[in-house]
């Protein structure tokens, strides 16, 4: 086990706990300060669009001045002051802009734990997945705590939640310390070499695709099954399932890994998504088909992400190791999430919610096909 297994496991459970609380509950507190559907939209966009700038700079900054833990700490103290605009304000430009500072900071944090977690790790993931789950528990938990605390006090008291929660991980960020690098005898490629490999290329699509489909569950999926008559209590138990699922495929997912290997298990979550997006979409009105749908989310996102990051370390290690882990962040989430919300509301309106989850299916056929193209080009090129 890492020497700082505590201290990553106690970030990713703050830093998602926030997180999942302000994303999920943000729409119902800017609708209660009078915004449109519409501007609403716009202020949720921001969690994306900022993945795409925010991680590339904060892991340029941790890699080249080779203080990580420096740069999650005064992340986590300009995104609070961010933040601060909440409690303060009513206009739709004054919410955009702490959207735009909160996210800004905040989506370059993950990328970098993660990062100083595989540096200590040394090449050696069989801890990944348990010390990774403790951020879908910290979801899980916050999220249904949360909850109760809205529906009680109103969803006034949610900047307080959820700045409560940004402390704590401002507060877990000092339990960390920067791991000493690994010397190379070779300097590390240019980062623009790497990313002009097709294999790296083909990747960096492959999981943009992936994610890309998942907004059909993302930013889709509640609306989908409040649609079709399901009630709120039941639309929070089939989160509460996936989350629980992925957590339960965190835990146990090292002995996986050792025997079939991260291009192999890569093949069987995409293979796992085809199916599971055709169940959803054909299954609305069968509950026990959602049900085995939701539980397929331990692969579709747990398994594709723990397999995604091992593949990663085959470009992106030592001196490159935050930015690899930023820029799969940015091109995966930040990239491939907006324009997949965006692609699929259109969708949504002309061809109805149904279908939604058919062409999700169809984008991750293409997002395997793409591995395919990755791993052939890797043997081939001799990477």
């Amino acid at each position: 086990m890492p020497a700082q297994a505590f201290g990553f496991a106690l970030f990713l459970f703050c830093y998602y706990a926030h997180a999942g609380t302000w994303s999920t509950y943000a729409t119902l507190f800017f609708a209660n300060k009078g915004m449109t559907v519409a501007q609403i939209g716009v202020l949720m966009s921001m969690i994306q669009v900022l993945r795409i700038v925010g991680p590339n700079l904060w892991g340029y900054a941790a890699d080249h001045y080779d203080r990580r833990v420096l740069v999650l700490r005064l992340a986590g103290f300009a995104a609070l002051a961010g933040f601060s605009g909440f409690f303060f304000g009513n206009s739709f430009g004054h919410f955009m802009l702490a959207m735009v500072i909160l996210n800004l900071f905040t989506s370059g944090q993950a990328p970098i734990c993660e990062a100083l977690m595989l540096s200590e790790m040394k090449g050696d993931l069989t801890y990944y997945g348990r010390i990774r789950m403790w951020g879908s528990i910290g979801f899980i938990v916050s999220v249904t705590l949360a909850s109760l605390a809205l529906e009680h006090y109103g969803i006034v008291t949610l900047p307080w939640v959820a700045a409560g929660l940004l402390v704590a991980t401002i507060a877990a960020a000092f339990r960390l310390r920067d791991v000493p690098r690994r010397t190379h005898r070779t300097p590390p490629p240019p980062l623009l070499s790497l990313l002009r490999r097709r294999e790296v290329m083909a990747f960096f699509l492959s999981t943009a695709l992936m994610v890309a489909a998942h907004t059909a569950l993302y930013t889709f999926y509640s609306l989908y099954l409040e649609r079709n008559g399901y009630s709120k209590t039941v639309i929070g138990a089939m989160w509460s399932l996936g989350v629980v699922a992925e957590v339960m495929l965190f835990y146990h997912q090292a002995p996986l890994f050792k025997r079939w290997g991260a291009r192999r298990l890569m093949y069987l979550a995409l293979g796992v998504a085809v199916l599971r997006f055709l169940m959803i979409g054909a299954g609305s009105h069968m509950l026990g088909l959602l049900i085995a749908a939701q539980l397929m989310h331990a692969a579709t996102f747990a398994l594709h992400h723990s397999a995604s990051v091992m593949s990663l370390q085959r470009w992106f290690s030592g001196p490159l190791q935050a930015r690899g882990q930023a820029l799969y962040m940015s091109i995966s989430y930040g990239a491939g999430g907006s324009l997949g919300g965006l692609f699929l509301a259109q969708w949504w309106e002309r061809a109805g919610a149904e279908s939604v989850y058919y062409v999700a299916a169809a984008l991750c056929a293409l997002s395997a096909m793409a591995a395919t193209l990755s791993f052939r080009w890797q043997r081939n090129d001799g990477h």
